[in-house]
């Protein structure tokens, strides 16, 4: 630990009354790894040499300060998912978004203050598809004094679930690109860094060790790629406490349900004979592509358990097993308490229906004459090459424009069986503006066409409220009637159902450029993004803060 760390953390635990926050120092380094799963080396991009990579402990209101040196010849950014980022839109992260990324041997300091939240979170590369094995967990605890808003755990353990492709994924996806078909789906998922067991080949599971009567806090993230993933311990109930960084009113399970990017905290109240239990984690996909990957297992292990103990086992989720992952979405609610009360706007400034789409166009360059691609409201986006936060802050003209359609450009039956023969999609880098402070609705409105399923989508900058979701197409008149305006959960992403609709909000009162996109990176890569530019209010703090000296530039 740097020398100045242990000063600040002597001085909190001998004056914690005087210490609010502290300033968190980390470096990051990205550096290859090798490493054999499932009877095959590889070497991959890492921080730290770890994988998953190292945790950012806070607490909120801390400053976190991360330095990211590139020590490998791949292009990077990091992004802390999640993190509000109130006016320090430089340190978000997403490449060509907020910033250029660090090429190498280059470095870039990110910095930045937790504000409004506790909980779990996630960073993770955003550039191309380097986040499959540059992932971490951001454990943000609560102020000083402040107890969680439920029994307090003995012991807190972080999950983070993932996939492996055998392959180098750069390869994989640049393979896909070239032929204009989808890229070949990852070997296995993983758990803490572990797939599941493969016959013939030597591989070391995750072993979650507890002992009996005990409380565990599970901080389980989903940093997958491409898939949707349920979790189960086989044998024990688990109770959900808290979402995407925000409390929500517990409930109990014995199957959690988290689309790319999600985080969930749950009890785990280890009150089962001793003995070992299976931990499952299995992929959620209700539309018509299969999966054959190595399911990832792990073993929850009990202290006092003999060697020669078999594993418990339990049911695994079915691939399309919709009415589980309904049933767990539809049963979180925001805690809505006197100190963490849910405000959710109620006056909407800015109403915007998004129509999800995946096509096929014609590519001269594709070894299969086409390729797919996907777009919002008919817009497949293109990457710009400068970031759109500085072109946007230095006023550089020909970079952007500010057109985003509010609406889809043709008004058809989204999610019924007679769809259009196929929407060419019109290529642009189009953003959408909003003024500071506004109130902002957003319709994410599924549709049938080519490959319907469900699309898990993130908006940097921002948490924001799912007042209402449904299947079919989004009725103007009758669906608002019962969004629920007490207590929708706050979340930073979320899961539009297949030939379903899900209706957000929030507040517009961060000043910057912020992504909204699918965390599926398949869906990424095709163009399923855009971005919003939210203007500077006119208060001294109500504006975005100047760029870095250190930032990247392209």
């Amino acid at each position: 630990m740097e020398p100045r760390l242990v000063a600040i953390f002597f001085v909190a635990f001998l004056f914690p009354t005087f210490v609010q926050s502290l300033v968190r120092h980390y470096n990051f380094n990205v550096v290859l790894k090798n490493s054999t799963k499932l009877c095959s080396t590889k070497s991959f991009v890492t921080v730290n040499g770890k994988f998953p990579g190292p945790t950012i402990y806070a607490r909120e209101d801390d400053n976190v300060i991360v330095r990211v040196t590139n020590h490998v010849k791949h292009n990077v950014t990091i992004h802390w998912h999640g993190i509000k980022q109130l006016r320090t839109c430089w340190s978000d992260g997403p490449a060509y978004i907020t910033q250029c990324p660090i090429q190498t041997g280059q470095s870039f300091v990110y910095n930045f203050t937790i504000t409004g939240q506790r909980g779990t979170l996630l960073w993770h590369a955003h550039i191309t598809w380097l986040r499959a094995t540059m992932h971490g967990a951001i454990v943000i605890l609560p102020k000083r004094d402040i107890p969680y808003p439920f029994p307090k755990p003995d012991k807190e353990k972080i999950i983070i679930l993932g996939e492996w492709w055998k392959s180098d994924v750069e390869a994989v996806v640049n393979q896909a690109t070239n032929s204009g078909l989808p890229p070949n789906i990852s070997d296995a998922h993983t758990i803490n860094g572990h797939p599941g067991s493969v016959p013939g080949c030597m591989s070391q599971g995750y072993t979650l060790h507890v002992e009996r009567g005990k409380t565990y806090l599970l901080r389980i993230i989903n940093a997958a790629l491409n898939d949707e993933l349920f979790f189960k311990i086989a044998g024990h109930k688990l109770t959900v406490v808290e979402a995407d960084a925000s409390y929500i009113k517990p409930f109990e399970t014995d199957t959690i349900f988290l689309s790319p990017g999600q985080t969930t905290n749950v009890l785990l109240t280890t009150n089962q004979s001793v003995g070992k239990y299976l931990i499952a984690t299995t992929p959620f996909m209700d539309a018509p592509i299969g999966f054959d990957n190595v399911t990832s297992i792990a073993t929850l292990h009990y202290k006092g358990t003999q060697p020669d103990t078999k594993t418990i086992l339990t049911n695994i989720p079915p691939l399309n097993a919709t009415t589980l992952t309904k049933t767990f979405t539809d049963s979180l609610k925001s805690l809505n308490s006197k100190q963490y009360p849910t405000k959710v706007p109620l006056k909407i400034d800015q109403s915007l229906l998004f129509a999800i789409t995946v096509g096929i166009d014609p590519c001269d360059t594709c070894t299969s004459g086409n390729k797919l691609v996907s777009a919002i409201n008919n817009v497949t986006f293109l990457m710009p090459t400068i970031s759109l936060l500085q072109a946007h802050y230095y006023n550089i003209k020909g970079v952007f424009t500010d057109d985003f359609p509010a609406n889809p450009p043709l008004v058809f039956d989204y999610t019924g069986a007679d769809q259009p023969d196929n929407l060419h999609t019109e290529n642009g880098t189009r953003v959408y503006r909003l003024n500071f402070n506004s109130s902002v609705e957003i319709v994410l409105q599924g549709t049938a066409m080519i490959a319907p399923e469900n699309h898990p989508f993130h908006l940097h900058g921002y948490n924001f409220f799912v007042v209402g979701q449904g299947l079919g197409n989004f009725d103007h008149d009758k669906d608002p009637l019962r969004f629920n305006l007490v207590d929708p959960v706050e979340r930073n992403t979320l899961s539009v159902p297949n030939a379903g609709w899900i209706a957000i909000r929030f507040r517009a009162d961060n000043p910057g450029v912020w992504f909204l996109h699918c965390h599926l990176e398949v869906h990424t890569t095709w163009g399923l993004k855009m971005a919003f530019i939210v203007d500077n209010g006119r208060g001294p703090n109500e504006s975005k803060l100047p760029p870095p000296n250190d930032l990247p530039m392209c």
